[in-house]
């Protein structure tokens, strides 16, 4: 593989930033941006082309989305971006970066794009290597063995796809946090109510580490979540 970067962003109507999003990684150092889009019905993966992107079309669902971006990659280092967020402009410095003193994968800490000090206050323990404040709006780097070494995401996980991929990870190879934060959206936070999403979030991580099935998980979710 080329020795370079291949950002995937997975996308559903994204219409509204993915331009934006696609130039800022263009920009900024990625080698090649992949948008994987799971059936978006407004102009997503025309303005993602537009704006010099390759789109590949995937089953709806974030795991699956995140690996078919992942299979058309060409790059050695794979970086893993939610299409609502916007990592530092030294990405691509800070994953090679960590990568040349050993790490395999990792993750930025996060910040919200609004400065409620509740989201604030759920950011800053993101800052400590606990798996439990691993989510994906960190976005996610990992080496391309390395993601094929361990099947990529389970594709049989709607929601918690990213802390089980971190698990696995963590259990044979070196994960990093790097320096800065990933700056994502706080609509859902902001529609759902800032404190009812955070309890939501944490009842179903709860659940998560108790076994419940992915059903469970997405059964409740989508019972409280808009």
């Amino acid at each position: 593989m080329a020795p370079g970067l291949s950002v995937i962003i997975p996308t559903l109507n994204e219409a509204e930033a993915i331009q934006e999003r696609v130039h800022f990684f263009l920009e900024h150092g990625a080698d090649e941006v992949i948008v994987a889009d799971g059936g978006s019905t407004d102009q997503t993966v025309e303005l993602a082309e537009e704006a010099g992107a390759v789109v590949v079309h995937s089953p709806r669902g974030r795991a699956i989305q995140l690996n078919t971006g992942a299979e058309e990659a060409s790059h050695r280092v794979l970086y893993f971006v939610h299409a609502d967020t916007v990592p530092p402009i030294s990405f691509r410095n800070d994953i090679h970066a960590a990568i040349h003193f050993g790490a395999e994968a990792g993750c930025y800490r996060l910040a919200f794009d609004h400065p409620h000090p509740l989201l604030s206050f759920y950011a800053w323990f993101t800052r400590f290597d606990v798996n439990l404040f691993r989510f994906g709006d960190q976005t996610l780097f990992i080496t391309a063995p390395i993601f094929r070494s361990i099947d990529g995401f389970r594709t049989d996980r709607s929601v918690m796809e990213d802390q089980d991929i971190v698990r696995r990870i963590k259990k044979n190879h070196r994960f990093e946090i790097l320096p800065g934060a990933a700056v994502t959206s706080a609509r859902k936070y902001l529609k759902n109510g800032v404190v009812k999403l955070q309890v939501v979030f944490t009842l179903i991580l709860i659940r998560y580490y108790l076994g419940a099935s992915d059903e469970n998980l997405v059964s409740f979710y989508r019972k409280h979540i808009s």
